[in-house]
């Protein structure tokens, strides 16, 4: 039988796995915090905010969630990231670690007044 794919982020949260879900719900509320107005949505499986472009998205895999700020973002912490798995676009976050809330609030704030900041379409 088929799973009905989550349209919201709290029923994304809802349908992580048990040791995903505090997880989510931490950066969730960052994010929330970070960008109040931006729309929330779920695209390509995964929790977006949009404002009018993509601002950030994060995901839940089995060991970890990962953070998509954007490559600019990552690379402007990269220093403070040293200590922090990433990719050129992510920042993975152990679900065994804490979640690393002002490096994931500096991230975001970067991001937002970067998108806010730019107006042609050559962003990510």
């Amino acid at each position: 039988m088929a799973t009905k794919r989550p349209k919201t982020i709290a029923a994304y949260i809802a349908a992580a796995s048990p040791a995903a879900q505090p997880h989510l719900r931490q950066v969730y509320k960052i994010l929330k915090s970070v960008a109040p107005d931006a729309e929330e949505a779920i695209k390509w499986g995964n929790p977006f905010f949009i404002e009018p472009r993509f601002l950030f998205a994060f995901s839940a895999h089995k060991a970890h969630l990962s953070f998509a700020p954007s490559a600019k973002a990552l690379k402007a912490y990269a220093r403070e990231l040293e200590k922090h798995q990433t990719t050129d676009n992510f920042l993975k976050i152990p679900y065994s670690e804490p979640v690393p809330e002002k490096l994931v609030r500096k991230l975001a704030e970067f991001q937002v007044k970067a998108v806010r900041a730019r107006t042609d379409d050559n962003f990510w």
